[in-house]
C-alpha cells in the first residue's frame, strides 16, 4: 500500500526546505555496506566486516593486538583499492616501520601526532565532513589530554573533563558523517581504540569489573564495540635450536554490534616474527586455517573422514587442502565469498537447505 497524498505532501516539503537527501522511504536506503578486516574469522563475528560510516570502539589491555588489527585492516584495504587512505591520530606513537611489515602503505596514511583531545576531536570532525579519506582512526583515547587538564599543576584536580568533550565530540561527529542514503556516496569507516581499566567499587559476577575510559555517553555512538585479547603464543619448533616465540593467537569478541548478533568470537593467528619451518612471514595472518574452519562450519567445502571435497575437487587429509587454499588466491576468493553468503543466512534456512540437498 503506498503513501497517501499528505504523506507525500510532506516528503516533498521537507525536501524542498533541507535537501533531497533529508528524507526518503526505508525501502530506498541503501543495504549496509562493510570493508574487510582482513581476517576471514573477524569479518565472519562483525556480520560482513566493518560498517562503513559507523565508529567501531576497538578495546583491551595493553600490547594484546589492539593497534594490530586496525594496521591490518588498512592494509587489506588498501590492497584492494589504490585510493584508500587513512587519517591517524598518533595520540601515541605511530610505528612507521610496523605498520610497513603488516603491510601498509605509509604514502597513503595522514598522521597527526598529537595528545591534544581538542585538536584531534576538531581534526576529525573537518576530515569525516571532508569526504578526503576512507578510514579514521584514534590510536588511542587514553593518551588524549584536554587543555583544561594540561593548564592545570599536576596537584591540581580534574574530574570528567575527557568524558565530557567525547560527549560532545560524539554527538557533533555524526552530521559530519552523514553520507547519501542510495550509496552513492564516499564512505568512511572510523576506529577508536581504547584500553580497559579496573571500575573501583562496581560488581561484576565474573572477575574485576571493567570499563572504557572515555564516559559513558560514547558508548551509545559505537555501532561495534570489539574486545580484543590474546588468547596464547604461537611457538615455532626449530630443529636443534629448541622452540622459537613467532606470534599469537589473538581472540576477538564483539561486545556491541548493530549489524549482527553481539558476542560472537572470533580467533586469528597472528605471526609477529619469521617462521620459516611454519611458512609464515611477519605481519601474516593463518588466513588458510581460517577458511578451512569456516568453509567445513557453513558446509561450503564438506568433509567425509579424512576426505575434504569441493564441488569436483577432492583433497586426502587437512595438510593438502591447506596447501591448496595457501597457494591458489581464486580458491581463496570463491571460498571467502560463499562463506560469507552461507554466514548471513539465519541457521534455520540453512538447516532446510541441507535437509534438501
Amino acid at each position: 500500500m503506498g503513501l497517501d497524498s499528505d504523506a507525500l505532501a510532506l516528503i516533498a516539503k521537507v525536501r524542498k526546505a533541507h535537501g533531497e537527501n533529508s528524507i526518503t522511504l526505508a525501502s530506498n536506503i541503501a543495504a549496509g555496506s562493510y570493508i574487510t578486516s582482513g581476517s576471514l574469522a573477524l569479518d565472519v563475528a562483525l556480520g560482513g566486516g566493518w560498517p562503513v560510516n559507523k565508529w567501531t570502539e576497538i578495546i583491551g589491555q595493553e600490547s594484546h593486538g589492539k593497534t594490530t588489527i586496525v594496521l591490518k585492516t588498512i592494509a587489506a584495504n588498501q590492497a584492494l583499492d589504490p585510493a584508500f587512505t587513512t587519517l591517524w591520530i598518533a595520540a601515541e606513537h605511530y610505528n612507521k616501520e610496523r605498520a610497513e611489515e603488516l603491510g601498509v602503505d605509509n604514502d597513503r596514511v595522514i598522521v597527526i601526532p598529537t595528545q591534544a583531545m581538542e585538536f584531534a576531536y576538531q581534526t576529525i570532525l573537518e576530515f569525516a565532513a571532508s569526504r578526503t579519506v576512507d578510514c579514521i582512526v584514534l590510536d588511542s583515547y587514553p593518551a588524549l589530554v584536554a587543555s583544561e587538564e594540561a593548564e592545570k599543576d599536576m596537584a591540581e584536580a580534574v574530574m570528567a573533563v575527557g568524558a565530557r568533550l567525547t560527549g560532545k565530540f560524539f554527538r557533533k561527529v555524526g552530521e559530519a558523517m552523514i553520507r547519501s542514503m542510495d550509496g552513492n556516496d564516499r564512505a568512511i569507516t572510523c576506529f577508536f581504540i581504547n584500553q580497559w581499566r579496573d571500575a573501583i567499587g562496581q560488581y561484576s559476577p565474573r572477575g574485576t569489573p571493567k570499563t572504557s575510559p572515555g564516559g559513558k555517553a560514547k558508548n551509545y555512538s559505537f555501532w561495534c564495540r570489539v574486545e580484543i585479547t590474546r588468547d596464547e603464543f604461537i611457538d615455532e619448533a626449530r630443529p636443534g635450536k629448541g622452540k622459537v616465540r613467532v606470534g599469537q593467537v589473538i581472540k576477538l569478541k564483539t561486545v556491541k554490534n548493530k549489524s549482527a548478533p553481539p558476542q560472537r568470537i572470533a580467533s586469528v593467528d597472528f605471526y609477529f616474527g619469521d617462521a620459516p619451518v611454519l611458512g609464515f612471514s611477519v605481519g601474516d595472518y593463518d588466513l588458510a586455517k581460517e577458511f578451512l574452519v569456516y568453509a567445513v562450519l557453513y558446509d561450503v567445502i564438506r568433509r567425509g573422514g579424512a576426505i575434504y571435497t569441493y564441488g569436483d575437487r577432492k583433497w586426502k587429509g587437512k595438510d593438502e587442502l591447506l596447501a591448496s587454499i595457501r597457494e591458489e588466491v581464486d580458491l581463496q576468493e570463491e571460498l571467502r565469498a560463499k562463506i560469507l553468503i552461507e554466514a548471513a543466512k539465519p541457521d534455520s534456512e540453512r538447516m532446510r537447505e541441507l535437509e534438501s540437498a
